[in-house]
């Protein structure tokens, strides 16, 4: 008779889901608009000026682009120039805000965890990946709590062989 015992995955067999937030990440390049190069002096709106800058400019270039606008100077820059940045450069680009390349990545990663469907992890115990993608940063790890909390029976961060607990619904 042998002592062996065979060797059990527990973790396979806990029913704990893994959802790795950086397959989430914005896959198309974002392109910066920068306001700057078309003031005068790099610091003064004319409009007139502004308005010929923004129609002979190659809105092309930003096909299936997302874009990000911003001015890199301390130029006060009036909003209706943003939106008519905008209404150019939307026939071409598939995503435009104003902020900076990081701002812009924080808004298309939230977009994308928002297309999760949320019912698939109804009454599971999740598990929020940590430790992966410096790109995922704080922001998708509180949109997933804010997702996810009303669905799942527990949520936690971490790795399966080493979690920290987040929330655990307390069944009545």
């Amino acid at each position: 008779m042998s002592d062996f015992q065979p060797i059990v995955n527990r973790v396979s067999q806990s029913g704990l889901i893994t959802l790795d937030l950086s397959k989430y990440l914005p896959t198309a390049e974002i392109c910066e608009f920068d306001i700057k190069p078309f003031l005068f002096k790099e610091l003064l709106l004319k409009e007139k000026d502004f308005r010929q800058a923004m129609k002979d400019h190659d809105w092309k270039q930003y096909q299936n682009k997302n874009l990000t606008i911003h001015c890199s100077s301390d130029a006060i820059i009036p909003h209706w120039a943003y939106m008519l940045i905008v209404s150019l450069a939307e026939a071409h680009a598939s995503f435009i805000c104003s902020g900076t390349k990081e701002q812009a990545h924080a808004i298309l990663l939230s977009r994308n965890l928002n297309k999760i469907d949320v019912e698939e992890f109804k009454d599971k115990r999740v598990i929020i990946k940590g430790c992966g993608d410096p790109k995922v940063g704080a922001a998708a790890y509180s949109e997933i709590c804010r997702l996810l909390k009303p669905q799942v029976k527990s949520l936690m961060y971490g790795e399966a062989c080493s979690t920290v607990p987040i929330f655990k619904r307390k069944d009545k």
